[in-house]
C-alpha cells in the first residue's frame, strides 16, 4: 500500500469504467509523516475521503480485487483514511 494526501477531485464528462457513484480523487503520495512527494496519482475513492486527508491506497492488481472494482480497469483505490501513524513507539502523524 501507498500513503497519500488528497489534494483534489477529478471530474470527467465521459468515462469508460462503469462504477455507480464512482468518485476519483487526485492524490499526492507522501511519507509516514504526511510530507508530500510531488508524485501524483488518480485513485477511486471507496471511503469518502476529503481534501487534505491522509489515505491508504491500494494499487495495481490489488485495486482490481474488490467487489466494486472486480475486472475493471482500475489502477488505484483509496481503501482507508488514516487517523494516526505510530512509528517505533512515537506518533509521527495524527489527524
Amino acid at each position: 500500500m501507498v500513503l497519500g494526501k488528497v489534494v483534489g477531485t477529478i471530474t470527467s464528462s465521459s468515462n469508460g469504467i462503469e462504477i455507480p457513484g464512482g468518485r476519483y480523487l487526485l492524490v499526492n503520495k507522501c511519507n509516514q509523516k504526511g510530507q508530500i512527494k510531488n508524485d501524483f496519482l488518480v485513485a477511486l475513492d471507496l471511503v469518502s475521503a476529503g481534501n487534505d486527508e491522509l489515505v491508504m491506497i491500494s494499487e495495481s492488481t490489488s485495486a482490481r480485487e474488490t467487489h466494486t472494482t472486480n475486472n475493471k480497469a482500475i489502477d488505484a483505490i483509496i481503501v482507508g483514511i488514516i487517523d494516526m501513524i505510530d512509528e517505533n513507539d512515537k506518533v509521527v502523524y495524527r489527524k
